[in-house]
């Protein structure tokens, strides 16, 4: 595969089935991918590896004399299509997928990929180049010839591709006509029960039965419901079903920008981050998510034995993620460092209570859910809830999570009295009244106190931390968490001063100031999203829709986000495929999104 760094970029599709995820460029080519979770060491690792991407860590399909592509994904499902064709007049066909679908009454979710390869014109020629990497890149893996199949040895675990009789042409690379129909399975080092062919042919028609019918299950807006599908999509395949983790993306160190040393791993579980899709996936009626989150937030907190939460956790709740930087990797375009790990996971942000008890109140009011250990649950929450009450006033790392400094941030604050409120909230509908009194009278002060302490009166804006004067996006935010009215004075002149301060064109940066790494260059597409909002819930619906469509239009071509775009050239920059993007795009339509009555 010969990718110069300027080659690459964020035209990915994902394709998954909430145990594992693989990223595939334009030509077919899968670039990343981590076995036998989203968190592991990556057996594709070639978007990360810049010049050196030609050397190993993917899988590629190459089509001699290729001219051109078209890719789309089968509609309203997680299967991706791309279409290869020769200067000669022929194309091939290649159909990607993780295999997904109930089967004796569970979800069968194997660490597994799939291609699917068919000639649909001419005699194309074509060499399949497989080179997983082995320790966190730094070299390729060992690989053995069986009769039908390439084991390969990849640290975690042996993987083992089954290729209906060209084993020999893979393992040496040589290129050949592909006739009729070619099934490539790649997954554990087992043996299939059948041809691959029929094997992959069941897997597909259940798959695609699968996402369709979940899909169909969704709560869709009148407008922009490709959008939301899409993106509805991509949240589920940014979750780890066993445990019930999110992770905040699939990729590590794809840079903010260009030049920069804002290179981070997103591959854990964030506690708000999670809180953003479980809250997004609800409005969805997709609940299922909710309800596996439930199980992960058990887990974390009974490990924490009443012990401060950290904002982060591994996917199967590890709390010890150290950052690495790994030195053999050149980095995405050659932007290095490369990090394994997050360094945040030590960090102090008191926002987690109130994201934890958010992403969950749902739970405690939908009757389509087993209610039998809401108490329980309530009690694990009301441990929460007091570390909410003792830190709301308290220094943190804030949202945006600064390194080298703290200070008590606004977003922190709003959220533990979000914390507090909602335990009252929950107290009641469990008929708890003298609990519900306890925390009414906890969280009613506190709202008090942040209202004045975090009002600037000569800037006339609240700011991002008490008494200071720089401001942040997540100011957008109050009025949607409930600490005051969209139409609230103070709010509407935050607004106005986020719009002179933040805004450049249709775009939002999170802040203008300085942090540990410098000033940001890229606007952070969920702050752009957050402005939509509230531009449409004060009134302003024409322009919030500008502001959606410019957004809309940064979108690769599948209809993907990665986490911030460059203001003036829209090229997509930060993690990928990044949930907060994601979330917002849903978000942003259910909120704007004219209402079925109001055009039926």
């Amino acid at each position: 595969m010969q990718t110069s760094p300027s080659e690459q970029n964020l035209n990915l599709g994902v394709i998954g089935n909430s145990a594992i995820a693989a990223l595939i460029d334009q030509k077919a080519n899968i670039v990343w991918g981590c076995f036998p979770r989203f968190d592991s060491d990556p057996a594709f690792c070639s978007l990360i590896m810049g010049s050196d991407a030609h050397k190993y860590g993917f899988f590629s399909i190459e089509l001699v004399d290729q001219v051109r592509s078209e890719q789309q994904y089968l509609r309203n499902t997680a299967i991706l299509e791309t279409v290869l064709y020769d200067k000669h007049g022929g194309a091939v066909k290649i159909t990607d997928f993780a295999p997904r679908y109930r089967h004796y009454g569970r979800i069968f979710h194997p660490s597994m990929l799939v291609r699917r390869l068919e000639c649909i014109s001419g005699m194309p020629r074509i060499t399949v180049r497989l080179r997983p990497a082995v320790n966190k890149g730094a070299g390729a893996a060992d690989r053995v010839l069986g009769s039908n199949h390439i084991r390969f040895a990849t640290g975690e675990q042996t993987l083992r591709l089954t290729a209906g009789g060209y084993a020999n042409l893979i393992h040496q690379e040589t290129p050949f006509v592909l006739q009729g129909e070619l099934t490539l399975i790649l997954g554990p080092d087992e043996p299939l029960q059948d041809s691959p062919a029929r094997v992959s042919k069941k897997f597909l028609d259940e798959t695609l039965y699968y996402w369709r019918d979940w899909v169909r299950n969704l709560a869709l807006p009148f407008e922009w419901q490709d959008v939301v599908v899409r993106a509805a999509i991509t949240l589920k395949l940014c979750s780890y079903e066993e445990t019930g983790g999110v992770v905040a993306a699939l990729t590590t160190s794809i840079p903010e920008y260009a030049g920069t040393s804002r290179n981070w791993d997103y591959r854990f579980c964030w506690l708000r981050d999670a809180f953003f899709v479980v809250q997004t996936l609800n409005r969805l009626s997709a609940i299922k998510t909710m309800e596996s989150y439930i199980g992960y937030v058990k887990n974390i907190v009974v490990m924490a034995q009443g012990q401060l939460l950290q904002p982060l956790y591994g996917l199967c709740y590890e709390n010890d993620v150290p950052e690495n930087i790994i030195g053999h990797l050149r980095g995405y375009r050659d932007n290095g460092p490369v990090r394994f790990g997050n360094q945040a996971f030590h960090q102090t942000q008191n926002d987690s209570y109130g994201s934890i008890i958010l992403a969950l109140v749902q739970s405690f009011f939908d009757e389509r859910l087993d209610h039998a250990d809401d108490h329980q649950l309530f009690t694990l929450l009301e441990g929460l809830g007091d570390h909410a009450a003792a830190l709301w006033d308290k220094p943190d790392a804030g949202l945006w999570e600064y390194r080298n400094s703290a200070a008590v941030h606004t977003y922190s604050a709003a959220m533990c009295w979000a914390a507090c409120d909602r335990l009252g909230k929950i107290a009641q509908q469990l008929n708890r009244p003298e609990d519900a009194k306890k925390w009414v009278a906890i969280a009613v002060p506190i709202q008090e106190q942040i209202l004045e302490r975090a009002w600037n009166p000569v800037r006339q804006t609240f700011t991002s931390t008490f008494g200071g004067d720089d401001l942040d996006a997540s100011l957008l935010l109050l009025p949607e968490i409930g600490l005051l009215p969209w139409y609230d004075e103070r709010f509407l002149k935050t607004l106005s001063v986020v719009e002179q301060q933040l805004r450049h064109g249709h775009v939002l940066f999170r802040y203008r100031h300085a942090d540990d790494f410098g000033t940001p260059e890229t606007s952070f597409t969920i702050c752009s999203l957050w402005y939509a909002q509230a531009l449409h819930n004060v009134g302003r619906a024409e322009e919030a829709r500008d502001v959606f469509t410019h957004i809309l239009e940064r979108r690769n071509h599948l209809g993907l986000l990665s986490e911030g775009c460059h203001p003036d050239t829209g090229e997509l920059w930060g993690n990928f495929p990044q949930t907060y993007s994601m979330v917002g795009l849903i978000q942003t339509a259910l909120r704007l999104s004219r209402s079925w009555e109001a055009v039926l």
